[in-house]
């Protein structure tokens, strides 16, 4: 199998890479054939690259969410959230059914995971994050307009922080948190997950503000 062209900024249906991610994969293609099980594109606005102003950040697909449906953020709880949330500020419309042929768009967004494979029980290794980090770099050099990214949880900031060029001790993770690092504004929210939700890591209001913080930066 060969590896990916430099600068791409997304892997192959069957990127070995991260043999313990392939394999995970290929286990779950033989139990359930009509699932995506592959990397999770990034999920971009219809219209194109120049328009996107900010991009979201997740930690990884789930594994009946997005590694099923094959969109971020779809096909499990996070996503209603989120997307509910994106539409109140107008970063998204339509309607959010959690499956990728719903009418939802996102506006002047974009959506992506640091990393792109379902990882086992949700916790990819340091080394797989470190080596899809070759994708998210790119992934960020995508799009000339950009203003402002948002990280989802520690795992996601810490990797975005370093695709920018920025040092993680520098810019730590704080729930309501902003750093300006490589020419644009990071903001960093926790992770909109079921566990954190259910637990009180996150409220609604938490994240609602969050973005209320965004989009006062972006002039929306």
């Amino acid at each position: 199998m060969a590896s990916p062209e430099p600068g791409r900024a997304e892997p192959d249906r069957d990127c070995p890479l991260c043999p313990r991610l392939h394999d995970f994969i290929a286990a779950w293609r033989e139990r359930e054939p009509t699932w995506r099980n592959a990397p999770v594109p990034a999920f971009l606005p219809r219209q194109g690259e120049d328009a996107v102003q900010l991009l979201i950040v997740g930690l990884a697909p789930g594994l009946r969410g997005a590694n099923r449906t094959g969109r971020p953020f779809t096909g499990d709880y996070a996503g209603a959230l989120l997307y509910s949330t994106l539409t109140r500020f107008g970063l998204a419309r339509g309607t959010f059914e959690a499956r990728p042929d719903d009418n939802l768009e996102l506006v002047n967004t974009a959506i992506v995971n640091a990393v792109r494979c379902v990882p086992p029980e949700n916790k990819p290794t340091g080394s797989e994050i470190s080596t899809c980090r070759q994708f998210l770099v790119p992934t960020i050099g995508r799009f000339p307009n950009l203003r402002a990214v948002l990280t989802l949880g520690t795992i996601a900031h810490q990797s975005t922080v370093r695709a920018l060029g920025g040092r993680v001790a520098a810019a730590p993770f704080k729930h309501g948190g902003r750093h300006d690092i490589g020419g644009v504004a990071l903001f960093s929210s926790y992770h909109c997950s079921r566990y954190n939700t259910n637990t009180g890591v996150l409220t609604e209001e938490m994240f609602v503000n969050v973005f209320g913080e965004i989009a006062g930066f972006l002039g929306q």
